[in-house]
């Protein structure tokens, strides 16, 4: 028996020929036998949206505003592959990871997705995971990898080739995994979740190592996309002009726009660019042309932050000044600012403040993890309000995860498979 790579990027088991003098009427046994142990969701992937939890709708429909609830533990089920379970992800789901606690919501799938690296330990992993809130269900759509070190491709880089420009693993997932910081968005236009995918690793020593030509290697702005139907990875190389990938910037889709704002302020970049997917390409906005203030005005890397369609604004978050980008006037302004021990304001920052847009107020929800807090802030008032939820206290600890479920109007946080839900607004 051997294990072949499938069409689905998954591994399979496959019978050799009779030299053990297996027969052809074995086979079905065995294949009987593999997809009782492992489970239909192993067997047939996760592109069909798991059975809802008519206990789970239930009790979010009765859930009253300004209330949380803990709805139990979710079930962990996809793609666990051997490097999956080696780090017990089968048991806890994902977990945050240092500057990768972002999570986007994939309108068309109606499930929040999560990718990104830690910092260094306990792993560094290429994996894509989907959390299914009506299923209480923990995806993982793209099992990972072999682990990455921080600098480089790990102790085994034996599925890792230079292929076209692009250090890839074999199954087509990107070979380097960076922190997403706040740099994942999704596109529905497309249905892909977009991940600006800038890290520190020496390319060009890592193509050197495998026998490649680091001449070849394609130098432009490492955008990947994942396609959580098809589960693939992919590079989405483009042609100049293209902005710089400073860690710690914002990739927040646009619909007004029609594509994704990628956005830094620092000494690499001072720009809000535009991704458009439709042609590939890149565009500068030219953000505060006129009046020059760019630097002053626009938010610093390691900011969160949200689209408000309601308004037409890019609200941003970083340490306690609150920024808004108009959208309409390509102008970014500094609305907020408050000095750094200040109580009246929260701090943003992309490794422990996720920042999400309320349909249903109008409103953007901030948990700070360090605090175990969680605010409100009305874009209209540019003022911040904290919130005293009633009900089931927010779970604590570290490596926390956080996303707004507009299908079910409650801003929902994850501790490994732990689910506390809160709604804010009624409809």
């Amino acid at each position: 028996m051997e294990y072949v790579l499938d069409s689905k990027c998954k591994y399979s088991r496959q019978m050799s020929s009779s030299k053990y003098g297996v027969r052809l009427w074995f086979a079905p046994v065995v294949i009987f036998a593999w997809f009782v142990a492992m489970g239909p969701s192993t067997v047939f992937g996760s592109n069909q949206l798991p059975e809802a939890n008519a206990n789970v709708l239930e009790r979010l429909e009765a859930l009253r505003p300004n209330h949380a609830i803990v709805l139990g533990n979710a079930v962990v089920t996809g793609d666990l592959n051997e490097v999956a379970r080696q780090f017990n992800l089968h048991g806890t789901g994902p977990q945050g990871r240092d500057y990768s606690i972002k999570m986007v919501w994939a309108h068309d799938q109606r499930r929040a997705l999560f990718a990104g690296a830690n910092h260094g330990l306990p792993h560094r992993l290429n994996d894509v995971w989907a959390f299914d809130l009506a299923a209480m269900s923990w995806i993982l759509l793209y099992g990972p990898d072999n682990p990455r070190s921080y600098a480089g491709l790990g102790k085994d880089a034996r599925d890792v080739q230079f292929q076209d420009g692009v250090l890839v693993t074999r199954r087509g997932g990107p070979a380097i995994i960076a922190h997403t910081w706040w740099g994942l968005t999704y596109d529905p236009t497309v249905r892909r979740m977009l991940f600006m995918n800038t890290w520190v690793t020496d390319q060009d020593k890592a193509i050197s190592t495998l026998g490649g030509n680091p001449d070849m290697r394609y130098k432009g702005p490492p955008l990947w996309s994942f396609d959580p139907v098809s589960r693939r990875w992919q590079l989405l190389k483009t042609v100049r002009p293209w902005p710089r990938s400073p860690f710690g910037g914002l990739l927040e889709y646009v619909p007004a726009l029609g594509g994704a704002i990628w956005h830094a302020n620092n000494w690499q970049m001072r720009a809000s660019w535009l991704y458009d997917a439709s042609t590939n390409t890149w565009r500068d906005l030219a953000a505060n042309a006129e009046s020059g203030d760019f630097a002053s005005q626009a938010p610093a890397p390691e900011q969160v932050g949200y689209h408000d369609p309601h308004r037409g604004l890019i609200v941003v978050q970083s340490k306690r000044n609150t920024y808004h980008f108009d959208i309409a006037l390509r102008q970014w302004r500094k609305v907020v600012s408050a000095a750094d021990d200040a109580a009246h304001v929260p701090f943003g920052h992309d490794a422990r403040t996720p920042f999400y847009f309320d349909p249903s107020s109008g409103k953007g929800l901030l948990i700070d993890f360090r605090a175990n807090a969680l605010w409100a802030y009305d874009p209209d008032s540019h003022t911040w309000a904290r919130l005293e939820p009633e009900g089931d206290p927010m779970p604590d600890g570290k490596k926390r995860l956080a996303y707004l479920d507009p299908e079910r109007n409650v801003f929902v946080v994850l501790k490994d498979t732990k689910v506390w839900a809160y709604r804010y607004r009624g409809r």
